[in-house]
């Protein structure tokens, strides 16, 4: 999985126009995390066609970046992103981003954008779901 972080002016519609783009170029979107700060609009996208996504995107005017995603299933308790976050934190590995992509009482599972993604996925093999990009 990829994941593409598209920064815009906030407005209203913008996400439908995003989403009408992809959908359009029949790119699902497994993941979305919207963030309005100080009038930009920063929508991060996880996606399996990255690279059409972003021509998509680009082809319509709009900034995009692209980073490689791990997804994890977790256990849904008290202390399991914890557990993750410190096996990264004490080998040095800085995480950019966290998405939650869906929980039950069971699982969670999350995207995770980190700065060293081998390292990353040799350190959380047992808690990999998909990796359809090398890292």
């Amino acid at each position: 999985m990829k994941n593409i972080t598209v920064v815009s002016e906030d407005r209203i519609g913008l996400l439908s126009d995003i989403t009408y783009i992809l959908g359009k170029s029949k790119i699902n979107i497994e993941g979305v995390d919207v963030v309005i700060i100080g009038g930009k609009a920063i929508i991060n996208l996880t996606i399996k066609d990255a690279e059409k996504a972003t021509q998509a995107l680009t082809l319509n005017g709009y900034k995009v970046m692209e980073s490689n995603v791990l997804i994890l299933k977790l256990e849904d308790k008290p202390g399991e992103l914890a557990r993750v976050t410190k096996l990264l934190s004490d080998s040095e590995v800085d995480i950019q981003n966290v998405h939650i992509l869906s929980k039950d009482k069971k699982q969670t599972i999350i995207a995770l954008v980190v700065d060293k993604g081998k390292k990353a996925k040799s350190l959380l093999q047992e808690y990999l779901v998909e990796e359809s990009h090398p890292i």
